[in-house]
């Protein structure tokens, strides 16, 4: 949604040096509720001043600059669409004064992945930091999560692999009964919906990212493949520690951390919820 000045300057500079980038959207009270965020700014002449906090931000406290969505009128409003039309988007330099990062969360899973509030006390912007027009910046943050959620799917798609590939070794090795677990028949039908839930979300996922590269924007494909793909990592991962049995359930072997880390996937770039809601409303509004 840049400018090409903006994608020169900013996008450059990511090709240039090994340096971070964040997407600043979810806040304490507004994370699927995308609309409902209270970041906001306000004209000062032909520049903007900008107020707020943003929360569960990836790569906050490394990133070398911020894309932010901020709101004209932080007051509640009824009407979502009128609500829809007051937020715009700003790319701003993590140098700028009043940009300020907040904790690191101590999360349960995706511990390398660092995740921190940003905050912004009266920031003041140019209007070059404008990204796209005032009012577009939720039609750019629905944009932007049409082109993320298949990269939530790759992830899913590791972690589900992963899941089959440690269950797999592990049920021929270990014996129950005389003989190893993999000839047990309840074992084989976990370790066969895996196979199935892997190559069903690589489908899925290959489908949105093609889209994505011919430009065909679609909602409905991408949160698809976010939700078929998040929602069966969780269960492959919860699989796979059935499998290993009290040995699953300790850090001596990798798949309770694949249950920590796939449980994310359902929460971050939309909720399964969120991915559902947008699926049905796509399926009514094509009636």
């Amino acid at each position: 949604a840049g400018s090409e000045e903006q994608k020169q300057r900013y996008l450059g500079r990511l090709t240039r040096e090994p340096i971070f980038a964040s997407y600043c959207c979810s806040e304490p009270d507004a994370g699927s509720d995308v609309a409902g965020l209270r970041t906001h700014y306000v004209k000062d002449g032909d520049s903007y001043v900008l107020t707020g906090q943003k929360r569960w931000i990836t790569n906050g406290g490394y990133a070398s600059w911020y894309t932010v969505l901020a709101t004209s009128d932080p007051k509640p409003e009824r009407d979502l669409k009128a609500r829809n039309r007051k937020i715009a988007c700003f790319v701003v330099d993590r140098d700028t004064p009043g940009v300020k990062v907040g904790k690191k969360e101590n999360k349960m899973g995706q511990r390398s992945s660092n995740t921190v509030d940003v905050i912004f006390e009266d920031v003041k912007l140019p209007r070059e930091a404008l990204v796209g027009n005032e009012g577009e910046g939720f039609k750019i943050a629905m944009k932007t999560f049409d082109r993320s959620r298949p990269w939530i799917a790759a992830g899913a798609l590791g972690i589900i692999g992963r899941a089959l590939h440690e269950s797999r070794n592990y049920a021929l090795e270990r014996k129950t009964f005389g003989v190893p677990i993999a000839q047990h028949q309840s074992i084989q039908n976990i370790l066969a919906d895996m196979a199935v839930d892997y190559e069903a979300t690589r489908l899925l996922c290959h489908k949105a990212a093609w889209q994505v590269d011919r430009g065909i924007l679609d909602s409905n494909v991408s949160s698809m493949a976010k939700l078929y793909g998040a929602d069966h990592a969780m269960k492959a991962a919860t699989d796979a520690v059935q499998v290993f049995g009290g040995y699953g359930y300790t850090k001596e072997y990798p798949v309770e951390k694949l249950m920590r880390d796939a449980k994310l996937l359902q929460i971050y770039e939309g909720t399964s919820q969120i991915q559902r809601m947008v699926i049905a409303r796509s399926l009514f509004a094509g009636g």
